[in-house]
């Protein structure tokens, strides 16, 4: 018995299939093998072709598949689509699908680093006001679906006559598996739609934009039937029709389940192209400066609340990729990346690097500032410099968000992460330990696993997130050292963006 998870990010989608018995992933597969690009028709822009998705979920389920028939037919066993008993979905935040009666998609999606629509979330902000919108929304509408979809509605006014559903990624691939157009109280609050107060989509906001209510989607639970793969999915993609799928989740809440990250005061982490702390609340909160997001966890209830804080730092990874691309030598690996960074002392030798490139940064309210570099000294630095300091600024943005997490209540003393990304850096782990004082503890789990053990609890085959996350394996266990040296570089980084 099997359990089939997605992962629909902006660089790839990966898919794994879990065995129920072991909780081991035996199968994985993710494509493009490349980063899968995104179009910027003006600065500021970023959108994807969500048929994109679609075409790399097939390829990526073709892949599993045949590893899962091979691996059975070396042990004498049989493997049949009829065997995996659910799927769940995680995916790329606060993106927007339009799509007509038809289902038809009408437009490119407008992705989660797209900084069009920040003008829009912010004169909601003002109109609204400030107290109502951190009191119901927990957010300043900002740079989320809402305000996105309210700039198609200026701009594209034809189009969005057209419009009979929005949904969010996630949705999109849900409804290409089950034919049903739905969402969840989280996809609805990560895009800025729905009241924490009066439990409901928020007719104020929804009003104020001059939204009908039917233009979302149906709301079904995080964990629980969302509909069940038809005859043509299943054709397409090798599997067995009627297979549920009983879970779906943002990225960030979704990464937070797979490292088994549900109560209060529990942190997680991640640093893929974008980096993201995210704590989780036991009270309806938020940052009065709405520089941090606060959403509906996975197991959030309106008598039991569960809020997911995540400071997110769009600047993080695609920084590093940057670096290996126009700095460091022609053909260079990250982990060489990493032994030469690693030739640097702490601090850079003062050079320092704000990482804030990749669209309007919400911890910096909603400003695009743009990366920049400091304190290079021709005569001493070279790109060993600029590579440790590109990821020392990358950690310290993270601190910089840590520290208003804190002031919300959420002491960040353990985090846990996957051993993937920029935390399979010596550097980074060992930076983010020395400056936030916090032990981090790495675990062999990724997104698309996480998925397919929330499917698993969705359909009613583990008990409950203690027995779905049993079989989780601790990796690694970075302990802070070095700190006053790390607070010195941190406090020196600090100055420059103040």
């Amino acid at each position: 018995m099997y359990l089939l998870g997605y992962d629909v990010g902006s660089s790839s989608v990966k898919a794994s299939l879990v065995s129920v018995e072991t909780g081991k992933c035996v199968a994985t597969a993710f494509y493009p093998k490349s980063e899968a690009p995104i179009t910027s028709r003006e600065p500021g822009f970023a959108e994807q072709d969500p048929a994109m998705w679609w075409a790399n979920l097939k390829l990526a389920t073709a892949d599993i598949l045949e590893q899962v028939r091979g691996k059975a037919t070396l042990q004498s066993k049989t493997f049949t689509p009829a065997d995996i008993k659910a799927i769940g979905i995680s995916y790329q935040m606060h993106g927007l699908v339009c799509v007509d009666k038809d289902q038809h998609v009408l437009r490119p999606s407008i992705i989660w680093c797209d900084s069009r629509a920040v003008p829009y979330g912010n004169k909601a902000f003002d109109k609204l006001g400030a107290d109502w919108c951190l009191d119901h929304l927990l957010n300043n509408p900002g740079n989320f679906t809402a305000a996105k979809l309210a700039w198609v509605k200026d701009h594209e006014p034809q189009l969005f006559a057209r419009i009979n559903k929005i949904m969010l990624p996630g949705d999109y691939i849900a409804m290409r598996l089950t034919g049903s157009v739905c969402t969840t109280v989280g996809g609805l609050s990560e895009g800025i739609f729905w009241d924490f107060r009066e439990n409901r989509p928020s007719r104020e906001l929804l009003d104020y934009f001059g939204f009908d209510e039917n233009i979302l989607p149906a709301i079904k639970p995080t964990f629980g039937q969302q509909g069940t793969l038809t005859k043509d999915a299943a054709e397409l993609l090798g599997l067995a029709p009627g297979t549920p799928v009983t879970y779906r989740a943002g990225d960030q809440p979704n990464n937070a389940l797979s490292l088994n990250v549900f109560e209060p005061g529990e942190i997680a982490s991640t640093a893929g192209t974008s980096g993201v702390v995210y704590g989780v609340n036991g009270t309806i909160d938020y940052d009065p400066l709405s520089r941090v997001n606060s959403f509906a966890h996975v197991n959030h209830t309106a008598q039991d609340p569960r809020i997911g804080v995540l400071l997110c730092i769009n600047g993080t990874g695609i920084l590093n990729s940057w670096i290996r691309r126009n700095v460091a030598p022609d053909g260079i690996s990250y982990a060489d990346m990493n032994t030469l960074a690693a030739q640097v002392p702490i601090g850079s030798d003062g050079v320092a690097i704000l990482p804030f490139g990749n669209g309007a940064e919400r911890m910096l309210g909603n400003q695009d500032t743009g990366c920049s570099i400091h304190g290079v000294n021709f005569n001493r630095h070279g790109k060993a410099h600029l590579m440790r300091a590109a990821q020392e600024g990358i950690v310290f943005s993270f601190q910089y968000g840590i520290e208003i997490m804190e002031k919300m209540g959420i002491p960040v003393k353990m985090i846990h992460a996957g051993k993937a990304n920029m935390f399979l850096s010596p550097i980074f782990r060992d930076t983010l330990a020395g400056v936030s004082g916090a032990t981090i503890e790495l675990y062999d789990t990724d997104g698309s696993v996480g998925a397919a053990k929330g499917a698993g609890m969705g359909a009613g085959i583990y008990r409950d997130h203690n027995e779905a996350f049993a079989s989780l394996e601790k990796l690694a266990v970075i302990t802070p050292s070095h700190e006053e040296e790390y607070q010195a570089a941190y406090e020196n980084w600090k100055s420059k963006l103040i």
